[in-house]
């Protein structure tokens, strides 16, 4: 069938949907275009967005929690620094309320930064939306294509529209997939990134170079192409968190919640407490509601109060591995929907490499999880199947776990309770659990996550807040006035010193990498890192290949509150996801530097260098896979 008739297709399918009263796809549930923000918004706004605005240092924040009291608490206190924590922190500072968060390890520890990459704009959904005539579902797909271009509006500088081709292996599959995907442009209407289209054979294979035309005894068909979104997801963590900082929120990584504070008189929960993990000292701060925002560890918070209480979290495991960036072309992702075994499978081009994965598998939960070795295989043999070029074991530059902690009602008797959307609840006074739902939702309204959590808080507490919410119009730092040509500003007005073994300061170009990958990773505030680069000699990249710059670990331990080796080599950087052994490589400098910054002395460097190392050996790579396969041509390298 040819591309035009297809098109011409699309075009009645679409035409036939609204007259049969399909129109009402259109219009969403809900809208947050009437929702104003006034002078409080402005206020924040100017904080925010202020070029000399500073995060307030750790040791202030710590202070502000360590001073709310029983007599003067907090409005809220949030436990958990993932995308979901300091989102409900954000969320509420902005409202005026007096806020609190607490991380046990680094914002984005945990699965907040071991996501897909994508923002989902949930056209899984709406397969089963039509398919099961389920209005809920629909629901969820106007929610999430709101939610993704929010998501891409308030952070433009880390998260981006990225096409994703579909191969299609007969011409059922092409009609299917382009009809559902017509169908998937129409709901979205002004959320929209861009249209839907078929492509043939040779011109997908032109697209994606690597692309196999033929596979398994079946020739390829053409391919639907369809966009998504793309983000550097702990990078947008951490963003969250200085931007709640900036907006009057005390957040504190590496501070662990030991207890629950309890009023005994009426069993209420009125804060916690704390241990700060790396002075050691323990504090109580107390809060009106605490949010217990902990992901997979939701259940742990909520055994502290009753350790009989039935659990909520039904832990799923996300395996993903990265490749070189010849697996993909940079501006293209590969999703197959369906394997063998019906899971989904994707390629995507991202931060110069290519990142393959799988969907959700069950787990356990652990602090640090690893992807075992058949999971890594069923990535590797999956997206073979689709590949003219060969898959190898020894081109795994790093492999890693994440668990997503989806919500199980603990009242049912199956799991046909678990939702893939969030639950939010108040099992005990004083305590607001939210959990479920994943990075694309993490903010969103009246049945969404932070928002729901804090509206949820306000009520438990009888709190009042300055205004409702604002974050569906508020860009986080970095983001406002950023272009994507912001970068050729950094590669004219800087340069990169750096000095040489000999202990030499030279001058190095801000060449177009390093310019790129600075306006991306900080936004509007990378002359400030490259200002750094420039002034203190701290332009010499940390890994070959990569465009990190030693700059980075001194801007992120002044502003970005880096505490630890790893915080920076896995979430102010990227290195460990994309690289293990570059991360490796990397890792005495960033340790030298830190060093500087927070004056270690030498039993820390050394403690700091064997947690990292601890740290990397979850992370696969193909230096450190502990079996042989002769399919993949793996060999143990010591």
């Amino acid at each position: 069938m040819s591309t035009a008739r297809l098109r011409r297709l699309g075009v009645a399918v679409m035409a036939t949907t609204v007259a049969s009263g399909g129109i009402f796809l259109l219009q969403p549930a809900f809208s947050s275009s009437d929702r104003g923000g006034g002078p409080l918004l402005d206020a924040v706004r100017q904080k925010i967005n202020d070029p000399n605005a500073d995060v307030p240092s750790r040791g202030v924040q710590e202070s502000t929690l360590m001073g709310a009291s029983s007599a003067n608490p907090l409005d809220i206190l949030v436990v958990g620094g993932g995308g979901t924590g300091c989102g409900v922190a954000l969320d509420a500072a902005t409202r005026g309320l007096r806020v609190g968060l607490v991380e046990r390890e680094d914002f984005s520890s945990g699965t907040s930064s071991r996501s897909t990459k994508l923002v989902h704009g949930g056209v899984r959904y709406l397969e089963k939306a039509f398919f099961n005539l389920d209005y809920g579902q629909l629901k969820l797909v106007f929610h999430a294509l709101e939610e993704r271009k929010q998501v891409i509006d308030n952070a433009p500088h880390l998260c981006h529209a990225l096409p994703c081709m579909t191969p299609c292996f007969s011409r059922f599959e092409v009609l299917y997939y382009w009809m559902g995907l017509k169908m998937y442009d129409l709901v979205a209407g002004p959320r929209l990134l861009h249209l839907s289209r078929y492509y043939s054979t040779q011109e997908s294979v032109e697209l994606f170079p690597t692309l196999a035309k033929k596979g398994n005894g079946r020739n390829l068909s053409g391919t639907v192409v369809y966009y998504d979104g793309q983000m550097n997801d702990s990078r947008l963590n951490v963003s969250l968190a200085c931007t709640a900082a900036l907006a009057g929120a005390a957040v504190l990584n590496h501070a662990e919640v030991v207890s629950l504070l309890k009023d005994e008189a009426n069993g209420r929960i009125i804060g916690a407490r704390i241990r700060d993990n790396i002075s050691g000292k323990e504090f109580d701060s107390y809060a009106k509601v605490v949010v217990n925002a902990a992901g997979p560890f939701c259940d742990s918070v909520r055994k502290m109060v009753n350790k009989a209480v039935k659990p909520i979290i039904c832990p799923s495991s996300g395996v993903h591995i990265v490749l070189p960036d010849y697996y993909s072309p940079e501006g293209m992702g590969l999703i197959v929907p369906k394997t063998k075994d019906g899971r989904v499978v994707f390629m995507l081009p991202w931060l110069g490499r290519t990142v393959a994965g799988t969907t959700d598998s069950d787990t356990i939960i652990t602090p640090l999880p690893e992807p075992h070795e058949d999971e890594i295989q069923f990535i590797l043999d999956a997206i073979s199947d689709y590949l003219s070029v060969k898959v190898r074991r020894t081109d795994v530059l790093s492999a890693w776990s994440g668990i997503r902690p989806l919500a199980m009602d603990p009242s049912a008797k199956n799991t046909e309770s678990i939702s893939r959307d969030h639950v939010v609840g108040e099992e005990y006074p004083g305590l607001v659990t939210i959990t479920g739902g994943k990075w694309t939702t993490y903010r969103r309204t009246s049945f969404s996550m932070a928002e729901d959590a804090v509206n949820a808080a306000i009520k438990s507490g009888k709190l009042s807040p300055g205004t409702g919410c604002l974050t569906q119009n508020l860009r986080l730092i970095g983001g406002e006035g950023w272009e994507p040509s912001s970068f050729t500003v950094l590669a004219q007005q800087y340069v990169r010193m750096k000095k040489t073994y000999g202990g030499k300061v030279v001058p190095g170009i801000m060449d177009s990498a390093a310019a790129k990958h600075l306006s991306h990773a900080y936004g509007t505030l990378a002359y400030r890192v490259a200002a750094i680069a420039q002034d203190e000699g701290l332009g010499k990249r940390l890994a070959h290949g990569y465009p990190y710059l030693e700059a980075e670990v001194a801007y992120c331990a002044r502003h970005e509150y880096c505490e630890s080796a790893v915080d920076f080599i896995a979430r102010r950087s990227r290195l460990a996801f994309l690289d293990t052994d570059a991360a490796r490589r990397a890792l005495p400098r960033v340790i030298e530097i830190l060093a500087l910054e927070h004056s270690w002395d030498m039993s820390k460097q050394e403690l700091e260098l064997q947690k990292a190392k601890d740290f990397l050996e979850t992370f696969k790579s193909s230096k450190n896979a502990q079996f042989h396969d002769g399919k993949h041509q793996v060999l143990e390298i010591k």
